[in-house]
């Protein structure tokens, strides 16, 4: 198997590739459908790419219901601290959240199923590769919660998007029903 697929908590998995180094560099498969379907992971959709200097802090985002998106984030440059929040607001776990280190050295993967908002922040330079499921992008659906009570990240260094700036607390946040 190509993979190790970690439970952190919270239904999020740690997906963890095999690398193959030789004297020539190295090669991993990063997704194959057949074991990601085992472990609960549906096909990509879409795939985006993001570049983030040192301090950027991406998220947190979202998209409601019909839109819902499930995320596959891995980092191909860098490295980040990548979060995943319970924004359902039915769940005992509203607003918890686990988080992983993912890196071009660790070649970590994070699985986030829909339900649970996303971000990261840039410990260096980092270019992340997003796998996008069960929806593509749809602006009018996407929301955002406010950064603040994530204590992994510096917000002494954070740069943000002027959007990302504006967004609401959880408690006032549209979250799922």
């Amino acid at each position: 198997m190509p993979f190790d697929f970690e439970e952190l908590g919270l239904g999020i998995l740690l997906i963890k590739p095999k690398v193959f180094p030789d004297n020539r560099g190295y090669f991993k498969e990063i997704f194959k459908g057949s074991e990601f379907k085992k472990a609960g992971i549906p096909i990509p959709l879409q795939a985006n790419v993001s570049y983030s200097k040192r301090g950027v802090i991406r998220g947190l985002h979202y998209q409601l219901p019909p839109k819902e998106q499930g995320k596959i984030i891995t980092v191909l440059e860098g490295k980040i601290i990548d979060v995943a929040i319970d924004v359902r607001k039915s769940s005992p776990n509203l607003g918890k959240y686990v988080y992983a280190e993912l890196s071009k050295e660790n070649h970590f993967m994070l699985w986030i199923p829909p339900g649970f908002a996303h971000g990261f922040q840039a410990l260096e330079d980092s270019i992340v590769l997003y796998f996008i499921t069960h929806n593509e992008y749809s602006p009018q659906h996407e929301r955002c919660i406010n950064y603040s009570f994530i204590k992994e990240w510096n917000k002494d260094e954070a740069i943000l998007s002027d959007k990302d700036a504006k967004c609401p607390p959880l408690d006032k946040a549209e979250v799922f029903e």
